[in-house]
C-alpha cells in the first residue's frame, strides 16, 4: 500500500546522538560508568518537559556533583551533525513534495539540533516529546502526533532506529521502518511508493 507522509525519529536516525561517545568523554568516563552514575530519570523527565534544563543539569548525576554546565552543553551541541546520506535523501523527498514530520524523544535541546542542521528545511518539528508531554514507545505519543498532523495511521511511514518504537507504531497501524542506513531507508521508502 502506498504511504504519503513520513514521520522521522531524529537522534541516530537523521542526526548523530552524542550520548554514547561525546557525553562520556566530556566527563572522562566510559559509557558504562556514565550510565551507572547518572540520574536514572532526570533526562527522561527533561524530555517530556517535566524538568527544566537547570533542574536536569543540577541532577545529571545521582550524587549531584558539580560540573561546567555551559561547557557540557556546548560540547554536546557541537556534536550534532547529519548522519551519512540523510540530508540528500531528505532533500529529494522534500523536492517531491512529501510531507515529513519529526517523531522525536528529545527535550528543548531540539532547538540546538535545528541550529546545527536547519532540519526544518525538510522536516517539520511537529512531534517532539518536550511538547507532546510523552515519550515513545507510549502509544499516546503517536496518537497525539497523528492528531497534530491530521493524518490517519494508514497514510504514515515511521522511521526509527529503536525496534521498540517501531513495534509501538506498527501496533497502531503505522508502517514502521527500522533505520539502519540512508541506503537501506531509501529502498524501504521506495517500496511503499515514495519517490526516492
Amino acid at each position: 500500500m502506498s504511504r504519503s507522509v513520513v514521520l522521522f525519529d531524529v537522534m541516530d536516525t537523521l542526526v548523530r546522538d552524542p550520548f554514547r561517545d561525546v557525553m562520556p568523554a566530556f566527563f572522562g568516563l566510559s559509557l558504562e560508568a556514565l550510565i551507572a552514575e547518572k540520574h536514572p530519570t532526570a533526562f527522561l523527565e527533561f524530555e517530556v518537559g517535566a524538568r527544566d534544563e537547570r533542574s536536569f543539569l543540577d541532577d545529571f548525576f545521582v550524587d549531584r556533583r558539580p560540573f561546567d554546565h555551559e561547557a557540557f552543553k556546548q560540547t554536546v551541541f557541537s556534536a550534532y551533525a547529519w548522519l551519512p546520506g540523510i540530508e540528500a535523501l531528505l532533500r529529494e523527498l522534500a523536492a517531491a513534495g512529501v510531507p515529513m514530520h519529526t517523531a522525536s524523544n528529545y527535550p528543548s535541546w531540539y532547538r540546538a539540533v535545528e541550529a546545527a542542521t536547519t532540519l526544518s528545511r525538510y522536516v517539520a518539528w511537529t512531534g517532539v516529546s518536550t511538547h507532546l508531554g510523552v515519550r515513545k514507545p507510549d502509544p499516546t505519543f503517536f496518537e497525539r502526533l497523528l492528531e497534530r498532523i491530521g493524518e490517519p495511521a494508514s497514510e504514515c511511514v515511521f522511521v526509527d532506529d529503536q525496534p521498540r518504537n517501531c513495534d509501538a507504531a506498527a501496533a497502531l497501524g503505522i508502517h514502521a521502518v527500522r533505520f539502519r542506513s540512508a541506503e537501506s531507508l531509501r529502498l524501504e521508502l521506495r517500496a511503499v511508493g515514495l519517490p526516492v
